[in-house]
Parts: C-alpha cells; structure tokens; sequence
C-alpha cells in the first residue's frame, strides 16, 4: 500500500472479513456480496445445510427404527448449536465490519499515528489483509477440523443408549443423521468459529504492529486513555462472538440439567469461569498499548507538575506573599488555577489501558446472556433481577 494521496483514505479498505477463500467462494454461489449483502440469505442457508438433513434423516430412522432411542428434538445442544450460535456467528461478520473499519481510520484520522510514521501504519494494514486473504491458512482449518476435530469427537464419552445419531458400543457406530452430524454439520459450525479465532489473532497482531509505533498520545485526553478508547470501543465488535459461544456453553448445560438431572448451581464455577476466560482473552491484547500510556501519563504528570508549579508560585507570589492592589474579584487567575487543576486530575486519572470497567462489563453481559433463560428454571424472574441487581451494586 503505497502512501500517496489522502492519508485517510489509505486504510479505508481494511476489513477483516472482506476476504478469504470462503468469502470468494459464497460470492460464486450467490450467498455473499461484495460488501456483506444478502445477509440474511448466508444467515438462513448454512445454518440450515448444517441442521435440516439431521432433522430429516432422524425423522426417517425413527419411522423406521422401533428401538429406544434419545429424540433427536430433545437433543437441546444441537439445536442451540445450529439455530442460534451459527447464525450469530455468520451476522457478526456484518458488526465487525461496520465497527472495526472505522476504528482502523481513527488512527490516522485523529493524529494518533504522526505522520512520519503513516509508512509503518499502512505496512500494518497490508500485513493484516495478506494474512486475511491467506488460502493455505483457511486450507489448514479445514484440515485441523477434520483432524483435531474428529479425534476430540472420538475421544469423548462412549455411547451407553442409542442416539440418533449413534448405537450403543462406540462414537463410530453412526446412524445416516450421525454421519452427517459428524461430517458435515459439527465441521461447518467449527471451521466458522475457528475462522473467527484466525480473524481475533489477525486484528490483535495488527494492534501489536501498530503498539510498536511511537503514536501521538495526549495525556489530558478527556476519554481518560490518551485518545486510544475508542480501541477499548472496538471490541465490542466481538460481542456477537462472545454471545455465541455463552450458547453453546448453555446448549451443553441444558442438555445436562434437563435430560441428565444435573444440578444447575454446579455449572457455576464453570460458568464463571468460562466468562472471566472470553472477557481476558478479547481485552487482554489490547495491553499492548500499556507501555506507551504508561510513558504519556508520567511525561504528563511531570510536565503538569512542572506547569502548575510555576503557575502557583506566581499566584501566590502576585496574590498572597506581595499583593498587587489588583481587585481579586473578576480577575481570570482563579479560573486559570482551577483548569489547571482539572487538567491535572485528568492526566492523574488517565488509565495505561484503552479499556474501562464498562468495557468490561459489557463483554461479561453479552457472553453471560444466553445463560438467564436456565436461570430461570431456578428462579423466579423477580428474584433473578434482584440477585442481578445485587452482584452489579
């Protein structure tokens, strides 16, 4: 990418979903626009390829088949798989887009990349979309899901009662909706999720190539960050993500509680846990920047501790120790100390992370939300609120 022309319209074409094999291959079969149209149709049809044939064919071995069987309609992680996390998945590519694209022009746009350092901003950019456009990495997911993934899938729990999707005696004994299941519809949910987890490492390495570059950070930048919040900002791009995979996690709990008879409350720590893991694996990167707030806030503090030393010893030499005979009363001097002092809250106060509590909080709701409706097989709606409302406050 070449640095001529308007600056801000360098990184314009940054996306970290507008490439790959598979985006070009849903644009030769009609699923895919070249900017994220036909939504909707991508929504409808991949989760459907995935989870319709498991419906049919268990229908047809169940109209067949008189043995016992575990119905395949009560088999909620499926469902919750195929219906709810993959459609999310795929309407996420729309919200990262929209939000992340623009957190990229920021950069430039408010000074925080100078200017002789745009070079090594949009060398950042071209490496970003290289890897983003990178055939034999998306070759190697597909690999590592019908490698790694059908071991995992092997390696679990054998069957004790027949399935619909297997018989008693081992994972391999699959009916015709378990070779499916297992080849087909369980490959496409992980190939797209894995394809998320390349695309979280490929903005992170960008942040880090950009963290290596001397930026412009304004230490009484109100947004308390030096000016680089709105990196904390972006990453709520990945709720959608973070909502999916709280999920399946419920799919997997409600399939136990409701058809196992396990207690609910002893998914808590797991749960707990597997928030707390989500929320520090999407904030935790953006640490990258901590070496340079850190550094803008103590030139800060020390450039305003140096300023508002001389101011002081001015006003208090004209106002206190030698009175001028200047009326007090209208003057600017207790305005200028008081904004003065303000400005030195704000770098005092200035964080050496882009992200606040409210980042966090809001990754934390969007991954725990798909948990509630369990809750309240436990709870009554008013007493959830209230222990809600009781762990908030």
């Amino acid at each position: 990418m070449t640095t001529k022309g308007d600056p801000l319209e360098q990184p314009s074409d940054f996306s970290l979903v507008l490439g790959g094999p598979l985006y070009q291959l849903l644009r030769t079969a009609h699923l895919e626009g070249d900017h994220l149209e036909l939504l909707y149709r991508r929504m409808i049809v991949i989760p459907l390829l995935a989870w319709l044939p498991l419906l049919l064919l268990a229908l047809f071995a169940s109209s067949g088949d008189g043995s016992t069987r575990v119905s395949f309609f009560r088999d909620v992680e499926v469902h919750v798989r195929f219906l709810i996390a993959l459609p999310v998945l795929i309407a996420a590519e729309l919200v990262v887009h929209t939000r992340l694209r623009p957190a990229v022009r920021r950069f430039v746009e408010r000074r925080i990349v100078p200017l002789p350092e745009m070079p090594c901003f949009y060398s950042a950019v071209d490496r970003a979309v290289k890897l983003r456009n990178s055939i034999p990495l998306e070759v190697a997911l597909l690999v590592i899901v019908y490698t790694v993934g059908l071991w995992v899938w092997n390696d679990r729990v054998s069957i004790d009662v027949a399935t619909w999707y297997a018989r008693p005696g081992g994972r391999w004994h699959l009916t015709p909706a378990g070779i499916w299941y297992v080849f087909v519809s369980i490959p496409i949910l992980q190939f797209i999720l894995l394809r998320w987890y390349v695309r979280f490492f490929i903005w992170y390495r960008f942040l880090w190539n950009v963290a290596r570059i001397k930026l412009h950070l304004i230490p009484t930048h109100p947004d308390r960050a030096g000016g680089l919040a709105f990196v904390g900002g972006s990453v709520y791009a990945f709720g959608p993500i973070l909502f999916a995979q709280g999920a399946m996690l419920t799919g997997l709990i409600a399939s136990r509680v409701l058809y196992r008879g396990e207690n609910l409350l002893s998914f808590k720590l797991q749960a707990i846990g597997f928030v707390a893991f989500f929320v520090f694996a999407i904030l935790a990167p953006l640490m990258v920047f901590t070496p340079q707030l850190a550094q803008a806030k103590r030139k800060g503090l020390a450039d305003y501790g140096l300023l508002a030393q001389r101011y002081v010893e001015g006003f208090e030499q004209k106002w206190v120790v030698a009175p001028s005979g200047e009326e007090l009363l209208g003057t600017g001097d207790i305005q200028s100390l008081a904004d003065l002092g303000n400005s030195y809250a704000v770098v005092k106060e200035m964080r050496v992370v882009p992200f606040g509590l409210q980042d966090i909080s809001r990754l934390a709701i969007a991954t725990a939300a798909p948990m509630v409706p369990l809750l309240l097989t436990i709870w009554s709606p008013e007493e959830l609120v209230t222990r809600i409302i009781k762990v908030v406050f």
